[in-house]
């Protein structure tokens, strides 16, 4: 049997700590376990849903590696200093960060209040912040640590219906580039890894439970897998990509090509 990209076993992460946040599921879940494979020990977050973050954590183990949780909100200053001494308490340095942790609702923009708009934007922008700059002394500790924030298609080519969910995804591409001149002179990439249509499982924003799947395929004939978006991750987390910063790294099938 093939093993999936990303999850191939080795060792250029080995001795590395990692801190992935929204690894409850998809594609959080593929990235922490990819960077297990790679070698890495990795802090799994979620906001709440322990039982699947507890899943991927014993995932990582089944397949060799070592993983803890960690339930925190991203968007509470408290909550994520609390997450990363407890990422330090039980590995000892964070080599790696990557914001995955996110919220993708639908509604038209007529409909929008600001309490939706701030939601979205908190989550994706906010929580990319606190996490970078809680995380920023500990990676510089570590001699020239990564960040990779997880993007997202819309950000780049718009959407109806997702006016915050754009708006927050196309600010964390700008933040990924200033923050690569920002950090460079300590040696800290920045990148951002875009997914296009990946064969994920969503819940639907307006009938809570029930799962949604987007169909639409992108020119090379297939929706992307997990797994393929991590492959990308785990290699910018390597030791193979320390002259990649600043890049907004498109994973789409052809989907959308800037």
């Amino acid at each position: 049997m093939t093993t999936p990209a990303g999850l191939t076993p080795g060792h250029e992460l080995s001795g590395k700590v990692v801190l992935v946040t929204g690894g409850a599921r998809n594609i959080g879940r593929a990235i922490a376990r990819a960077l297990a494979a790679g070698g890495a020990r990795a802090m799994v977050n979620a906001l709440h849903s322990r039982d699947d973050v507890d899943a991927t954590v014993r995932q990582i183990e089944a397949a060799g590696g070592t993983a803890a949780s960690c339930i925190a909100d991203v968007t509470d200053p408290d909550a994520v200093a609390a997450m990363v001494a407890a990422t330090l308490d039980r590995f000892g340095r964070i080599d790696a960060l990557v914001n995955n942790a996110a919220v993708r609702p639908e509604q038209a923009f007529a409909d929008l209040s600001i309490a939706d708009w701030r939601h979205v934007l908190a989550v994706i922008l906010d929580g990319a912040f606190l996490c970078s700059h809680a995380c920023l002394p500990h990676l510089a500790r570590a001699g020239g640590g990564s960040i990779v924030n997880i993007g997202g298609e819309t950000g780049h080519r718009g959407a109806a219906g997702r006016a915050h969910v754009v708006t927050a995804k196309a600010g964390l591409a700008g933040m990924t580039k200033a923050l690569a001149l920002d950090l460079a002179p300590q040696r800290i990439t920045v990148n951002c890894v875009v997914p296009g249509r990946i064969d994920t499982v969503r819940v639907d924003p307006e009938i809570p439970g029930r799962a949604v799947h987007r169909p639409a395929v992108p020119p090379i004939g297939r929706l992307g897998l997990p797994e393929e978006v991590a492959a990308i991750v785990r290699m910018l987390c390597g030791p193979d990509a320390r002259y990649i910063t600043g890049q907004a790294i498109h994973v789409n099938g052809g989907g959308y090509m800037p």
